[in-house]
């Protein structure tokens, strides 16, 4: 889940709409100053331009018409926004089942042109105008990473206009703490407008800070040497070592936000390899199991269980304070550290659990 750098530079990734000299009336290419675009964009109209890490832009001048998705989180958000019968083809598709209400059954028309990363031919044989990456590398999926990924000429040359979730991707790159979904927000607003779906991409939003809202609101004047400790267990990224979450990863604020203290938040970038030693000596009161989404309730709950067992078994672990007194969370890992609207709901779901009586 690490950025990946081509050539030196950031790769182009979605960010928020580009706001140079907002507020001054300075002029862009097309004659519009900074407000101007944020109305275009609010109301639908073109053209759009979206940022990358570096700042460099991405301008639209027409919503995209065939997009592909790298996987089932930027999938999930089209279909949120109502976009989803522009899709021609996804990798990393979910589960049956996955995905909640009618997204499924939406998720299931849409062709799978990689059951992992999307092979390189397919991607730009696909016919598409957009392609939209989750993350700058895709090794920490459990996929093969990126491998012969398409060069930005190549993107160019078939006429695929090629951006990223500014949230995740960036993550390794930015210069301090994330403790809020802002970001996320942002992306699905940038999304929006790049689709022209940026009225139902407000209603998302909206929704989003309303659940977060109402857990600052009922846990926000708990002190923070009072908030439980909280470690996120990666079963499914390897257990002798264990992959930490660090400040810079989204799931950091998911947990910040529920009035929890992250127990690595004081490891710069997004994930790091850590030792069980380090997980010890933090000691934590609460231990998510965050295993990813296995396509059903059985199946899932199967992989809760052997995370949960491997805990209790493992001598390096079976004395953590957590353990001892089966203070076990059972949250995906998807909607804890992948960005998109369920993240909120996780807020609210950590929150139940951390403070019961105080959250609704």
């Amino acid at each position: 889940m690490r950025s990946r750098m081509w050539g030196g530079t950031a790769a182009v990734v979605l960010g928020g709409l580009l706001a140079t000299g907002c507020g001054s009336g300075q002029k862009g290419a097309t004659g519009e100053n900074a407000g101007e675009r944020a109305r275009n964009a609010a109301s639908g109209a073109y053209p759009v331009s979206v940022t990358d890490c570096m700042g460099s832009k991405t301008t639209f001048s027409a919503a995209p018409e065939k997009i592909v998705t790298s996987n089932a989180s930027g999938l999930e958000l089209l279909l949120r926004l109502g976009a989803g019968a522009r899709v021609v083809g996804t990798g990393f598709p979910p589960g049956r089942g996955t995905l909640p209400g009618g997204l499924d059954e939406q998720a299931r028309k849409v062709p799978v042109l990689g059951r992992s990363v999307i092979p390189k031919e397919k991607l730009l044989g696909s016919g598409a105008d957009l392609y939209i990456d989750t993350f700058a590398s895709m090794g920490g999926m459990g996929g093969a990473g990126m491998g012969d990924a398409p060069t930005p000429d190549e993107f160019k040359a078939a006429g695929i206009k090629h951006i990223y979730l500014k949230s995740t991707a960036c993550a390794a790159q930015r210069t301090s703490p994330v403790t809020d979904l802002s970001a996320v927000e942002a992306d699905i607003v940038s999304l929006g407008a790049v689709t022209g779906t940026s009225a139902r991409a407000q209603k998302l939003v909206a929704g989003m800070r309303e659940k977060t809202d109402a857990v600052r609101k009922a846990v926000g004047g708990t002190a923070e040497s009072a908030r439980p400790t909280y470690f996120f267990f990666d079963y499914d990224a390897g257990t002798k070592q264990p992959t930490v979450i660090c400040n810079r990863q989204i799931a950091n604020a998911v947990i910040t936000l529920a009035g929890a203290r992250n127990v690595f938040a004081d490891c710069d970038g997004d994930h790091q390899r850590a030792d069980w030693e380090d997980v010890i000596a933090r000691n934590p009161d609460w231990i998510q199991l965050g295993v990813r989404d296995r396509g059903s309730g059985p199946a899932n709950k199967k992989a809760f269980d052997e995370a949960e067992r491997w805990l209790r078994s493992n001598a390096a672990t079976k004395g953590l304070k957590a353990v001892r007194e089966g203070r076990f969370l059972r949250i995906g890992s998807e909607p804890t550290t992948i960005a998109g609207v369920e993240n909120a709901d996780t807020v609210e779901q950590i929150a139940k659990t951390l403070y019961p009586g105080k959250v609704g």
